[in-house]
């Protein structure tokens, strides 16, 4: 059973000020709860049915107190979702700051005002199966650790930095570091002929407007995804996960190569 203040506390946790403040973020359901587990992620309390709470590995270093088994009601009381799963947990935001700005691992993603929370969970997906470490995040993209970006990112924040930062100071340091910067707008050349290279940054823009004005004189290769000879009515770009999923595959293919 789970104390009422344990559980608002949880609740809590929904909310970007606590999260920050507390450091700690939730994540939910059998699946992910395992995988953090075997990363072995700093978690700080597992709250489960008795069943999935019996099945945790033998060395798991968890006080008794921070393993708490309840009811399927309990967990609907603190879940942030509609139809809960067997388990949540409460785990560490990691101090990732060390890594920033690390321009020589490779490429990475820099975006710009995404506010969706599936789409920033489909990038870090995206990211973490295509090999990119570093996502860098201008300050009013949506929150890494808001719940539905932790849900479509499907455990790939594991694998993933992601850094917010003043966007325009950071690629104005790497066009000074003679990064190359690949900035997705409709008027780009083609990401199929377009030459790539083993290091840069993938530039994406806001769902609706794309990248702002102010910024794009500092892409130093425009790219873009061509669709279909004939308009379709209604359809006039893609998706911003659907184009970060394309355009790191075209990087990773002819990195490849």
């Amino acid at each position: 059973m789970i104390s009422k203040s344990k559980a608002g506390f949880i609740v809590s946790l929904q909310k970007k000020k606590v999260r920050e403040e507390e450091k700690l973020y939730v994540i939910e359901g059998d699946k992910l709860v395992k995988e953090y587990i075997a990363s072995k992620a700093k978690i700080k309390t597992i709250i489960a049915k008795p069943e999935f709470i019996q099945a945790l590995p033998a060395g798991l270093k968890l006080p008794p107190e921070e393993i708490i088994p309840v009811s399927y009601d309990e967990l609907k009381k603190i879940s942030s979702l509609k139809t809960p799963h067997n388990a949540l947990a409460v785990v560490q935001i990691p101090d990732i700051s060390s890594g920033f700005g690390k321009y020589d691992e490779g490429i990475c993603a820099a975006l710009d005002s995404v506010q969706d929370p599936g789409n920033l969970g489909t990038i870090i997906r995206a990211a973490a199966w295509f090999g990119i470490k570093n996502i860098y995040c201008s300050k009013n993209c949506v929150d890494v650790y808001n719940p539905k970006v932790i849900q479509a990112s499907m455990g790939a924040l594991i694998h993933v930095r992601v850094f917010y930062t003043d966007i325009r100071g950071f690629l104005i340091r790497a066009a000074e570091k003679n990064i190359r910067i690949f900035g997705a707008t409709l008027d780009g050349e083609s990401i199929y002929s377009a030459k790539t290279n083993s290091k840069g940054i993938i530039f994406l823009g806001n769902e609706s407007r794309g990248i702002s004005k102010k910024l794009l004189p500092l892409i130093t290769h425009r790219i873009s995804i061509p669709g279909p000879s004939v308009k379709l009515p209604g359809i006039d770009s893609l998706n911003v996960g659907m184009a970060a999923s394309i355009i790191f595959y075209e990087f990773t293919r002819n990195k490849a190569e």
